[in-house]
C-alpha cells in the first residue's frame, strides 16, 4: 500500500526512574529520539535529531494511504554534477569545489573525527570504505527536499551517481537509497528536510530483516524501553531504535503525554509541546487511540 508521511515536530521532555533521564542527571547525559508507532504491519515512523537532556526532538511521521509518492519535492541542483574529492566518513564527502555535502536524511556509524573521547561505532570505518569504493572520484547530482544548509555550512543534499540525464530512485544511482539497502546507515530525518522519507524506511526495514551490515551487530539492534531504563548510561549519547508498549496517553494543559509506565514523573514518557500537539489534532489523529500499542523510538 502507498503511503504518505504527516510530519509533526517538537520539543518532549523524558523522565525515566533511576535513569539518565532523571533530573539529577540530566545535565549529564543525552539521547536522540525519534518514535514509530506500530499499527498493524505499517508503522507511524519518526524522525530523530539531537536533543539536550531534559528535551527530545520527535517527529512523528504517520502513515496513511495516499497516491505513490514518486520523485516530487526534490529539486535537483542546475549546477552539477559535481565531482566527489574526498569522503570523511560514510554520509558525509567533499566535493571539488570544497563544499561539503552531508547526506540529509541518514546516519551512518560515527568515527571520532577529532573529537576527544569519542569512540568509533562499530563498523564505522567499514562503512566508510565502501564510501570511499562507491563514490570517491565519481561525479554525483545534487537534490534537495527542504532545508538545504545545516549549522555546520554542509550541503545538505540528496546524492545520485551521474550515470543518467534524470536521476531516480533505484539503488543504483540514489546514494542514499544504496547506503539502507546495504545495512551502512538508518534512517535520521529532520521536519524541514523530509522527501523520499517512505523510500528510506522502506530500504532501512528491508535491509533490518536481512541482518546486512550494521543490523547484523548487537550495538545497532532495536532496543526496549526496559533495556533503556535498566542501563540509560549504556545508551547516552547515541542514535538509537527503542521500542516499547504505551501504558497510557493524556493530555494536560494542552501538553500531550505519551506514558509507557504508570507515573510520567519517574516512568519512561515522551510529552508533546502544545502547539506540536495541535497540529497532530489538525490531521485529525486521536492521540487515546495509541493506548496500549507499540511505540517504536527512534
Amino acid at each position: 500500500m502507498p503511503f504518505r508521511h504527516i510530519a509533526i515536530r517538537g520539543d518532549f521532555p523524558v523522565s525515566s526512574k533511576n535513569s539518565a533521564f532523571t533530573a539529577s542527571r540530566a545535565k549529564r547525559e543525552a539521547f536522540k529520539i525519534c518514535a514509530m508507532l506500530s499499527q498493524t504491519d505499517s508503522f507511524a515512523k519518526a524522525a530523530p535529531r539531537e536533543l539536550a537532556m531534559k528535551s527530545v526532538l520527535l517527529l512523528l511521521l504517520f502513515f496513511i494511504s495516499t497516491p505513490a509518492w514518486g520523485f516530487q519535492g526534490l529539486t535537483i541542483d542546475p549546477n552539477g554534477p559535481f565531482l566527489v574529492v574526498e569522503v570523511v566518513d560514510a554520509d558525509t564527502v567533499v566535493l571539488e569545489d570544497g563544499r561539503e555535502v552531508r547526506f540529509v536524511g541518514v546516519q551512518a556509524p560515527k568515527l571520532p573525527l577529532g573529537r576527544k573521547g569519542f569512540e568509533a561505532w562499530p563498523l564505522a570505518s567499514e562503512a566508510k570504505e565502501r564510501i570511499v569504493e562507491h563514490l570517491l572520484g565519481q561525479d554525483v547530482t545534487l537534490a534537495y527536499g527542504g532545508r538545504r544548509v545545516d549549522r555546520y555550512g554542509r550541503i545538505l543534499a540528496h546524492l545520485f551517481l551521474a550515470k543518467g540525464a534524470t536521476p531516480t530512485l533505484d539503488e543504483d544511482t540514489w546514494v542514499q537509497g544504496w547506503l539502507l539497502g546495504q545495512g551502512l546507515a538508518r534512517v535520521y530525518s529532520f521536519a524541514d528536510n523530509r522527501s523520499a522519507i517512505p523510500e528510506m524506511l522502506a530500504r532501512e526495514r528491508e535491509a533490518r530483516q536481512a541482518g546486512r551490515g550494521i543490523w547484523g551487530h548487537d550495538f545497532y539492534r532495536i532496543k526496549t524501553v526496559a533495556e533503556l531504563e535498566r542501563e540509560p548510561e549504556d545508551f547516552a549519547n547515541r542514535f538509537e531504535l527503542v521500542e516499547g508498549r504505551v501504558k497510557a496517553t493524556a493530555v494536560v494543559r494542552g501538553r500531550a503525554y505519551i506514558n509507557f509506565g504508570p507515573d510520567w514523573r519517574e516512568d519512561f514518557t515522551v510529552t508533546m509541546s502544545p502547539k506540536i500537539f495541535r497540529s497532530f489534532e489538525a490531521e485529525g489523529l486521536e492521540l487515546s487511540s495509541y493506548d496500549g500499542r507499540n511505540l517504536r523510538i527512534r
